[in-house]
């Protein structure tokens, strides 16, 4: 996003009311017009915690979100901030500050929960904020986290359940960031000074026992250990010890603070500054901000319509638009660049192939880089075509170009020979030879004329062709000939006009050649470009796999540790599932490649024009692909 249309200030996101939420249309302009990868940082907790005051440092200002000095929730819904990102060079920072949690005013408590799902499925970052400790309560109020595995699903194939998607959580949930206002104890674990992420991870450990109530307070913290592999914690002094300040916390100048809350600000907003990562979605998508302005929208109307928000779903939805765009973009890139490489007309058709090969390439490239999920080739195909039609105009442009230049040249250069025609000045004995010798310089000069293009011939054919009749006119009026001259000038008059249509059909056989081998080079450019883009999402799935099956050896190692046997057999189960996929997907991997850019092949060769040569090479030119 440019620096002029930073936001000077937030703006709602999603509005909440007692009836259904709504996306902001203003802010939804706002993220559409931001092209680069964001960092989203969303900031969730009880109301009047402080959320705001955090979130507004992140922005850099002392003013922004609304932080409120009364009982009443300051922030509805979801509001946004985006700003340029302070350490990582073309990123923008979405900064998305909740409505407080556990509002007495508020009608439906189910709101907070949609407002807690929706903070953890748009975030890269994940902020809970709490006030004094991390304790029983603190915990208990958290209890939107053991909710999730029913307001979200991964995959949206009938008999997933929630706890089947909540497996997989992991691979798309956001880092998880506890912070703690006003903290007054010590980082201290019997005796031993501890780290504030010590504390945390202590805190997150499970009670030993089996009974119904000790099963409930281990729910979230086992949610937590589960969905959130990487975590952190800022344990926060007060920030000052007038009660007056307090209620305007914006309005202090930050020198008169509590010299440990400035520390632990700086640490905060340091940490997530360096740390807080990209938003990706599954098989390594980059979410960009319009792209997260179609996911808003996704989430938003599924839970308007009574169902679950589910992440196959949206990026299935993303795909169908991103991949339209993806076309629109790489056959753009493509006429842009052939208008600037090519000069209008090009000596030879090969010229003009040869550059279209290399754009082409390019546009390829562009496509593969913006488009995602296109399982089925229909967007990959769409380009195919959509370059082939404006290939083929760039050839009838050039054949324009070139009949066109080349007639004006063969105009002016025969300006002599047409007026002496026209005085009569080869209607005299020996005129036919005369005639012939200023016919031949105007061939010869034409001959000179440098870069006719592709109709030099075919226009010189004509331009003779249409002399035929003024030539055979002076021949038979020429009285210095003998009947056996004319007749022997006539036949060679014949022959040099047969000669040149020759050349012409040969040059026409040999610009048809050309264009198969065109057709053949896009059709490899294409299949190669595809296995390359396939070979990097299946590395992407590998680390994904392996990401997970990391965080869960670890996981299991820790509540066997803390006695938890019964949650470690079942992460034992989900493990021993995961191993088998990974080895399945390993094992099946060359034969689904090789039926993809089968089916890819099809559809290619299917949307050329002249496919029938290429369909007789068809096995030929993939061999190399599917090995």
């Amino acid at each position: 996003m440019a620096s002029d249309s930073t936001m000077k200030a937030p703006i709602c996101l999603v509005e909440n009311s007692q009836e259904k939420m709504m996306v902001n249309p203003k802010a939804l302009q706002i993220l559409n017009n931001i092209s680069q990868p964001v960092v989203v940082v969303a900031i969730v907790g009880l109301y009047r915690t402080g959320k705001s005051y955090l979130m507004n440092r992140l922005a850099g200002q002392k003013r922004g979100f609304p932080l409120g000095s009364t009982v009443r929730s300051e922030t509805k819904g979801i509001w946004m901030w985006c700003v340029p990102h302070p350490s990582k060079p073309n990123h923008t920072l979405v900064l998305l500050d909740t409505e407080g949690l556990g509002d007495v005013e508020k009608g439906d408590p189910k709101n907070d929960s949609w407002i807690f799902a929706l903070a953890v499925l748009l975030s890269s970052t994940f902020v809970y904020n709490s006030m004094n400790t991390i304790n029983h309560q603190a915990l208990e109020q958290l209890h939107y986290v053991t909710e999730l595995t029913e307001l979200i699903k991964a995959k949206s194939s009938p008999g997933t359940d929630g706890a089947g998607s909540a497996a997989e959580f992991v691979s798309f949930f956001p880092d998880f960031v506890w912070t703690v206002r006003d903290f007054a104890l010590e980082l201290k674990l019997n005796e031993r000074v501890i780290t504030e992420d010590e504390y945390l991870e202590n805190a997150l450990k499970l009670i030993p026992g089996n009974n119904p109530k000790i099963h409930n307070s281990n729910m979230p913290r086992e949610c937590i250990r589960r969905f959130f592999p990487k975590r952190k914690c800022f344990v926060f002094d007060r920030p000052t010890s007038n009660t007056k300040d307090l209620l305007h916390l914006e309005e202090v100048p930050e020198d008169q603070l509590q010299r440990n809350f400035q520390v632990q600000s700086e640490n905060f907003c340091s940490y997530i500054f360096t740390h807080a990562k990209t938003k990706n979605l599954r098989e390594g998508i980059t979410v960009t901000g319009n792209r997260l302005g179609t996911l808003v929208v996704t989430y938003v109307d599924a839970i308007n319509s009574g169902a679950v928000p589910c992440l196959e779903n949206a990026v299935t939805t993303l795909a169908q638009r991103e991949n339209a765009a993806a076309v629109q973009r790489a056959a753009d890139h493509y006429s842009q660049q052939m208008a600037q490489r090519v000069r209008l007309p090009t000596d030879t058709l090969q010229e003009l192939l040869d550059a279209h090969a290399a754009c082409e390439r390019e546009a390829i490239a562009v496509f593969m880089a913006h488009s995602f999920k296109d399982d089925t080739r229909e967007f990959h195909k769409q380009l195919v075509v959509a370059i082939e039609k404006r290939k083929e105009e760039f050839v009838l442009q050039n054949e324009e170009a070139s009949v066109k230049y080349c007639q004006a040249e063969l105009k002016h250069l025969s300006e002599p020979l047409m007026e002496s025609v026209s005085r009569g000045t080869f209607s005299v004995p020996g005129g036919h030879k005369l005639y012939l010798e200023a016919k031949k310089k105007v061939e010869r000069d034409y001959e000179l004329v440098p870069r006719k293009g592709v109709k030099a011939n075919e226009v010189l054919q004509n331009f003779l062709q249409q002399q035929v009749v003024t030539e055979q006119s002076i021949l038979q009026a020429d009285k210095a000939l003998a009947a056996g001259e004319k007749a022997v000038a006539a036949e060679q008059a014949m022959r040099e006009a047969a000669e040149q249509e020759v050349l012409v059909q040969r040059q026409k056989q040999e610009e048809l050649e050309q264009k198969m081998q065109a057709q053949e080079r896009s059709f490899r450019e294409n299949m190669a470009q595809l296995k390359e883009k396939m070979e990097r999402e299946q590395a992407d799935l590998v680390r994904e796999h392996e990401r997970m099956l990391e965080h869960k050896l670890q996981l299991q190692e820790k509540m066997l540790n803390e006695g938890a046997k019964k949650q470690a057999e079942e992460l034992k189960k989900e493990i021993s599932q995961l191993k088998e996929e990974m080895e399945r997907t390993e094992k099946e991997k060359p034969s689904v490649f090789s039926r993809i850019l089968d089916t890819a092949a099809d559809i290619f060769i299917a949307a050329l024009p002249v496919p029938a040569k290429l369909l007789g090479l068809g096995m030929k030119i993939l061999s190399p692909f599917t090995k």
